[in-house]
This record gives structure tokens, sequence and C-alpha cells, in this order.
């Protein structure tokens, strides 16, 4: 009769991470090589320089203004429509669930769960730092500003740096980050940085950000896809992890549903304290006390009284003996009568009867 086990889901998907890899043999994890080291520190000189001239009120912040009174969305409203949803491409929610599906198959392809981890690490990122620059700075949005030439920070506003921009940054970016080949990559590369620059340009242009919102927005995403190779040992971690707990679940459901032993087969045996031993099969050795004996009946003679029960002698383990070190074996006695007693027969029968 065969048996197979019903599989989840969820089983089913990681019994597939759990084969082989068929990544391409080439494919490496991005290092923090020199040169990223360099973008990586240029970039934060930039994101400094921002944040700096955007404190100080200086020519950015009157850039910022002249393009507000110069409403973008007003000069042009015939491409209103189609930069509304453009826009989508920046939005969190929906960037997130379009970029996981295609690292999910990423990660059904490629046998590991890296893809989605780097994702979750990047959006992690990317919520702590420009989260918190964000609230730092509480700066207003250009439909919310209150005085004219200000840089309206400390405002209770949340406008600062972009978090579409950075987010079109990271969320589409993550996509060349994991690219199988050079080429991808290069690919890849481009056209997030033509939907990041579209969907920022696109804020400026519905007047929901600040110029100097963008340019920090940019920034802020770009130094986190620099710094993803510093953060591949916690991704290797994390991916780790989550295959040991894996184990550990199974495990423990395992051990829920393996019912107790069974005593399929019973070998007695009269141990010398008098004790019966129930072996099962597959199982430890219980001990069961021995049958009291029945009382004989009053009034009965001995000639009724049971015969007395002999004493079984434990099995005793004997070494196995090859067939060259076994004991002759002598026969004790004859079933046939001796040589004499053959012959005198013999003699008896040919010696005709008397009177006959």
């Amino acid at each position: 009769m065969r048996t197979d086990q019903i599989l989840t889901r969820l089983e089913r998907v990681f019994a597939r991470l759990d084969r082989e890899p068929e990544r391409p043999a080439h494919l490496q994890t991005p290092q923090m090589s020199r040169h990223r080291v360099v973008l990586l520190g240029s970039t934060l000189v930039f994101y400094l320089a921002i944040v700096v001239a955007v404190l100080t009120t200086s020519w950015l912040v009157r850039l910022d203004w002249q393009i507000m009174f110069f409403r973008p969305y007003e000069q042009w409203p015939q491409v209103h429509a189609f930069l509304d949803y453009l826009v989508v491409l920046g939005q969190r929610g929906p960037t997130a669930v379009m970029v996981a599906a295609w690292l999910g198959w990423r990660c059904w392809r490629q046998h590991t769960l890296r893809p989605l981890i780097t994702l979750g690490v990047a959006l992690l990122l990317l919520n702590v730092t420009v989260g918190s620059v964000k609230l730092g700075l509480g700066r207003l949005g250009p439909h919310y500003a209150t005085e004219i030439g200000s840089a309206e920070l400390f405002a209770g506003g949340d406008i600062f740096p972009s978090g579409h921009t950075a987010n079109a940054v990271v969320t589409w970016g993550i996509l060349a980050y994991l690219a199988s080949t050079v080429v991808t990559r290069r690919v890849l590369s481009v056209v997030s940085a033509v939907v990041s620059l579209s969907v920022g340009a696109t804020t400026v242009y519905l007047g929901t950000h600040w110029v100097s919102d963008v340019l920090l927005g940019w920034s802020a995403g770009l130094l986190i896809l620099l710094a993803l190779p510093w953060f591949e040992p916690l991704i290797a971690r994390s991916e780790a992890y989550v295959f040991d707990l894996r184990e550990l679940l199974r495990r423990r459901a395992e051990t829920g549903r393996m019912p107790a032993p069974v005593v399929s087969a019973l070998t007695p045996l009269l141990s010398a304290g008098g004790k019966w031993q129930l072996r099962p099969v597959g199982g430890p050795v219980a001990e069961e006390p021995a049958p009291l004996p029945v009382p004989a009946p009053a009034g009965a003679g001995a000639a009724h009284s049971p015969a007395p029960r002999p004493a079984a002698h434990p099995a005793v383990a004997r070494p196995h003996l090859i067939r060259s070190e076994r004991t002759p074996v002598t026969p004790v006695g004859s079933r046939r009568p001796a040589h004499t007693e053959r012959a005198a027969a013999r003699g008896a029968a040919a010696r005709p009867i008397a009177g006959g």
C-alpha cells in the first residue's frame, strides 16, 4: 500500500527552495569595492550639502519658491492625467507589491530567499533613514507654506526628503542590484534611473514637493543602494535563520503527530526475579508482575494438586560457532541390537523347528 505525504503550500515552497540552486555559476554577491565606496562618499557629501543649503535658507530655497510660483501643473495641464498615474510608481505600497512578486518568482527559480530578504532589508533602511529625517526636520510642502521665502522647517510637516523619489530609487534599483548578468544590471540601472527621475519630476509638477525635496530623495535612495553590500552577511544569516526555524517547526509538528508506540508483538521472557518482561517491537521493555498462583480447592488431595511448573531458564546469549569449531555429534546409543545378538537371531531363524 502506497502512502504519500500530503504537503501544504508553504511546505511545497520550502521543498522547492531546499533543492540545489540553479543560479549561474558566475553570479556573485556584490562586494563593497573601491568604486562603490567613492560613489557612496560623493553621494553622502551631496546629501549633506542639500541639508545645509535648506537649513541656511540659501539660493536653493529661493529656487524652490520660484518653481512653486511658476505652477507647472497650470502651464501644461494636458499631461496632468498621465502624470497622476505615473507618480504611483513611487508609492511604497503598489511598487513593493509589484517588485516583491517579481523577486518571489526569482526566489522560486533560483531556490533561494535572498532576493526577497534583500528587498525587505532595503525597505527597512529606507523607512528608518528617510522617516527619521522627515520627522526631525518637519518641513511643510508647497501647498501648506505660510511664509514666502522661508524654508518652512520645524513646522510639523513630513515632506523633506521626498519619500516618493527615494522609494522609486530603492524599489526599482533593487532589481538592478540583484541582476544575474552584467548586461542585465546595466539595462535595469538605466530603467530604474529613468523611473526615479520621472517620479521626482512629477512630484514637482504636481506641486506636492519642493525641488530640494526631490534632490534629497534621490540622494537618500542612492545611499541605501550603495550601502547594501555591507548588509549581505546579515541577509545570509537571515536566510539561514528562516530555514532553521522552518526545520524546528517541522520537527515539532512531526513530534506532535507521532502516535504512541503500539505493542504489536510481545515476547514473554521470565526474568530471574519472577517477573514477566513484555518486549514490544521497536519499543522499550515493560515489566509486568507474574500472575499469582491459583489456590487449590479446600479438601482436595494431593492427587488433585497441579503438577509443579518447571522453572524456565533465562535465555543466555551464546557465541556463534563456525562449522570447524563445532563438537562432533556422537550418538548416545543405537537402536539396533548388538552384533552378537543379531548373529544369534539369524542362526535361530536358519535352524529347522523340531517336530515340524
